[in-house]
């Protein structure tokens, strides 16, 4: 796996960390990461009693729960897990995403 970094614009190496998975047990659903993300790569919706993930507006919605939409969207800034509470967000390293 080629190693894949980038310039900060000092000029300094970054190593780009892209979301992998938001664990849905742990998630409590405060919308803190979709609000901070910008490209559209999160989405919020419902959870059932069963655990199955339905739309927010669902009659059977029991907690709320952040999905991911479009992971191939994300650009590795890592904002979402500088604000995510719970700690339900996998961030990997970009060459590993990029492999996948």
């Amino acid at each position: 796996m080629p190693d894949i970094h980038a310039l900060r614009r000092d000029g300094t190496p970054w190593l780009p960390m892209y979301i992998e998975t938001i664990n849905g047990e742990t998630c409590i659903g405060c919308g803190r990461c979709y609000k901070v993300c910008t490209h559209g790569v999160l989405q919020l919706m419902g959870m059932t009693e069963d655990d199955e993930v339905v739309t927010p507006d669902d009659d059977e919605v029991e907690r709320m729960v952040m999905t991911l939409a479009d992971k191939g969207r994300c650009v590795g800034c890592e904002a979402c897990i500088q604000v995510c509470g719970s700690k339900s967000i996998t961030l990997i390293p970009a060459a590993e995403a990029l492999a996948a």
